[in-house]
């Protein structure tokens, strides 16, 4: 149905797309810290809140075999809405600090699930 380059295109297209989302949040950082009033060390929080997700997604999407058990593409396309709903957090957290975290975290999590399975 759809040569091996179009398959190869859409894939890093996608791949560009989804994780995108690990630096969207870095993009708006300054301007949470200032509407919020939240202290500098924040940002690296809040960064390395994404890689513990990310981590321990990694972990969890490989103990369970999600992308052996059920369709890579699923799994991407699922870990993709998950994260980039996961991302839309940062609007509606308000400046509350947990939110944001837990937005962060759960953005690091779903990307487990585009990453190594789009690569």
């Amino acid at each position: 149905m759809f040569s091996r380059n179009y398959i190869l295109i859409i894939i890093v297209i996608a791949q560009f797309a989804c994780v995108s989302l690990w630096f969207a949040g870095n993009g708006v950082m300054d301007a949470l810290l200032l509407e919020f009033d939240l202290s500098a060390k924040t940002i690296g929080h809040l960064t390395s809140a994404v890689q513990l997700g990310f981590i321990l997604g990694t972990l969890l999407y490989a103990v369970f075999a999600f992308a052996d058990k059920y369709s890579p593409s699923m799994v991407f396309f699922i870990s993709a809405l998950a994260a980039s709903l996961a991302n839309l957090g940062l609007i509606i957290a308000d400046g509350n600090i947990g939110v944001l975290y837990g937005t962060r975290f759960m953005t690091g999590f779903f990307l487990a699930g585009i990453y190594p399975v789009g690569m």
